[in-house]
Parts: C-alpha cells; structure tokens; sequence
C-alpha cells in the first residue's frame, strides 16, 4: 500500500466523533501521548511519504524498514522481537522487502528529513527548542538497561533543525517506553496476539479491529480470545473487571519503568507537555497523524 491509500484510510476526519480511551493520565503517560504524534512524523506525514514514494517504497516497507535501521542491518527474526506486538513471520517479511529496496543511509534520511518538514510546518524552531533542549538532557540521563531500540536510536547522529531534534526526542521517548512496555508484557506472560488483543479491548476497539491490522490471522486471534478467556480475563469479546485490572497492571507497572525519565524532567515536565499537546494538535488538525484517539493511545 502507498502513503496516500494508509492517508485515505487513516488520515482523514472521523465521520463521527470516538470517545478517549480510559488511559490513566499518569505523567509518564501523559509525556508519551503528547509527543506521539511528534514521534511517528517519520512514517505519518506527507513529507516523510513523499520521500519513501521517491525511493520507490511503499509505506509499511518503509516503515519497518525505517524504524528498525537504527538497529544497523539486522535479521528479520531480530526485528520481530524488538517491534514484539506483530505477527512476526509477516513483519520479518516485509523488513526483508524494505532492507533489500533502500539502503539504510537513504531511508534514515528519508524519515529525517520529512519529519522535521512537517513539524517545521507548524512549530516555530523556538517552540520545539522549549520542548527539545529539556527533554534531551533528560534522555541523556537514562541508561539502555533493556532497552534495545531506544538504545539503537540514541546512537545516531542527532539532527540539527530544532524541528529534527525535537522529533528525534519525541522518538526516544517513545522506543523507551516501548521497550520497556514489552519487558513488561514478557513478565505477564503473554504472547504477541494476546498482548494485542489484550490492549485493544482496553482501549476500546473491537475483537481483531486493531489486532488484525498487525498481521495476526483469525485462528491466531481465536486462540489469543481463548487464552485470555482461561485467565478470567475475557468473556466473549469483553474483557471482564479482572481482565481490565490485569491490563491497568501492565500499563501501571510500564510507567514505573519510565519514572527515572519523569524524574529527570523534573518541574519542567508540565511545559513540556504543553507545548507538545500543542504542536501535536497542529498535526492533527493537518491530517499528519490519525485523529482516531484510539490510535494516539496505542501507537
């Protein structure tokens, strides 16, 4: 699929309004949410679209490809393991398609350069070095414990526009919280289509709504359905109160992997997140990231 059939598709105004996920707003979690759609200007955006159309690649090659180049060249089976929430023959496939199209230089940059694009669009350089120059040097104070794509993003060079470092930041916030999220996921005990299922009903999605789009096919997601039934934690496609708090658990025991960065932002953390709120709403508004909020929530 093209960048412009995942904008036709996920971009667009939502014909009807959908209710906000119950996330508790946590200030770990509030931080993540509001740079998410900073985060993902390397794969949401037109720019960063245009870019990948040029290159020849289509957008989930890209994107597989482009999130896991920080990695180096890695294998398929590795990538599987760090981006953990796919079907991991399907998401190992299409990174070998992205890896054999582009160089790795080439889509590096390509996200770069098109995600400091569009956030240069709508926030003045002053606007994201309110943000940037805070949030870095708290990200510098963290180790990679763990943590092998925040660990992998943080070894690349930076980039120079306030718009690019901003976005670069934003990037580790989320891969740091990622990685730590899936640690957490392992020491439940879940497997990747529980996980997803898990994780979608919680938010509000439908059984496999969400979970089908990650490769996951109807027997897999039976199975996951099922597992999680044996738990107490489903029943039918609603999660039980049992189930619900074991994922509330989960997400509680992910922002106690992210306290050392709270920590680190100190009182400055309030502004940070406004002044993220507001240049992700900006990118919203163009149709740069989708307003399902559903999907901010869930990356």
């Amino acid at each position: 699929m093209t960048y412009d059939d995942i904008a036709d598709i996920f971009l667009g105004p939502l014909a009807e309004p959908i209710a906000e996920p119950a996330v508790a707003p946590t200030p770990a979690r509030r931080l993540r949410d509001a740079l998410e759609p900073i985060a993902t200007q390397g794969w949401w955006s037109r720019a960063a679209g245009d870019r990948l159309n040029a290159l020849g690649i289509d957008f989930l090659p890209g994107y597989v490809w482009g999130r896991a180049a920080a990695l180096g060249e890695p294998t398929a089976a590795v990538v599987a393991a760090t981006f953990g929430v796919f079907e991991p023959t399907m998401i190992g496939a299409v990174y070998e398609v992205g890896a054999a199209a582009v160089p790795r230089a080439d889509i590096l940059a390509a996200r770069a350069d098109g995600a400091a694009q569009s956030i240069d669009a709508v926030a003045s350089a002053d606007e994201c070095a309110a943000i940037v120059d805070l949030l870095l040097a708290a990200l510098d104070e963290l180790d990679g414990l763990g943590r092998p794509l925040f660990s992998a993003l943080r070894a690349l060079e930076r980039p120079e526009s306030a718009a690019g470092r901003l976005w670069r930041a934003a990037e580790l916030v989320r891969e740091h919280r990622g990685d730590g999220h899936l640690a957490v996921l392992v020491a439940a005990g879940l497997g990747a289509a529980e996980a997803n299922v898990l994780t979608e009903l919680w938010l509000g999605f439908g059984l496999s709504e969400y979970s089908g789009t990650r490769g996951f096919g109807p027997e897999a997601l039976a199975d996951a359905a099922a597992e999680l039934g044996r738990r107490g934690w489903l029943s039918g496609e609603r999660l039980t109160e049992e189930g619900r708090e074991a994922r509330a658990a989960i997400e509680a025991t992910t922002d106690s992997g992210e306290q050392r960065l709270v920590d680190a932002c100190g009182s400055s953390l309030d502004d940070m997140v406004a002044g993220a709120e507001t240049i992700s709403a900006r990118l919203i508004a163009t149709h740069s990231f989708p307003a399902d909020p559903r999907k901010r929530a869930g990356g």
